[in-house]
């Protein structure tokens, strides 16, 4: 009797406006890494793709009283009800062994696009509430969350006594509060500090630099078998 290994997957969540900036190239060094490492890749492009951000009223079935969003996505994915580009979307995170949210450190936080997607798409009563608790016990417990981004800033302005202090202290309520949150084991993010201040080599070997971290992580967990 033959054995088979399904190959992971990984959704890539990109929020960049420019296809040409470092912040895409970065995506598209990283997404050659998890294929080159057996990985099906999902990229979700979010400005290329015309991502609708605001959570609205008007994407749930009428509202009697006062319009609460938890209330109504917890109603919608009990009733079947959910926006059609909402579930799609829900379905790939849901699908997905990794979780990569690739985006350019804009005031210390996510692009408003890429936090809309969350807004819209880490539904209560799908990914955590309802059915599912939080944190161990949501939906996405048992997979992987990292964060790929870039910053505006060198590398010494984001350490202790830097001109904005400690990194971690601008991520924890991405790690905490949004991935941990929904159960994902949240790995260390890869960075690239500063790319608009590299000469054309140094970018170069910064790209060299996330295929080698991706490939790292992508050998941390292998194939599950099936």
């Amino acid at each position: 009797m033959s054995t088979f290994s399904a190959a992971p997957t990984a959704l890539i969540v990109h929020a960049h406006p420019e296809p040409r900036s470092f912040s895409t190239a970065q995506m598209t060094a990283a997404t050659e890494s998890l294929r080159a490492a057996g990985y099906r890749v999902d990229v979700l492009d979010l400005y290329a793709d015309g991502w609708a951000p605001v959570l609205a009223r008007e994407e749930f079935a009428p509202v009697d009283g006062p319009f609460k969003p938890q209330a109504e996505q917890m109603r919608a994915v009990r009733e079947g009800t959910l926006d059609a580009a909402v579930r799609a979307h829900l379905d790939r995170l849901l699908a997905a062994d990794l979780l990569v949210l690739s985006f350019p450190l804009w005031w210390f936080s996510l692009p408003a696009v890429l936090k809309g997607w969350v807004d819209r798409v880490f539904v209560m009563g799908g990914v955590f509430g309802g059915d599912h608790g939080l944190f161990g016990q949501a939906a996405l417990a048992g997979k992987r969350a990292m964060l790929l981004f870039t910053t505006g800033g060198p590398t010494e302005s984001f350490r202790p006594g830097g001109a904005f202090g400690p990194m971690d202290d601008f991520l924890f309520h991405i790690h905490r509060g949004m991935l941990e949150f929904v159960g994902f084991e949240v790995l260390e993010p890869v960075i690239t500090y500063g790319p608009a201040r590299m000469t054309d080599e140094e970018r170069a070997a910064a790209l060299d630099q996330v295929r080698q971290s991706v490939a790292r992580v992508a050998a941390e967990r292998p194939a599950p078998v099936g």
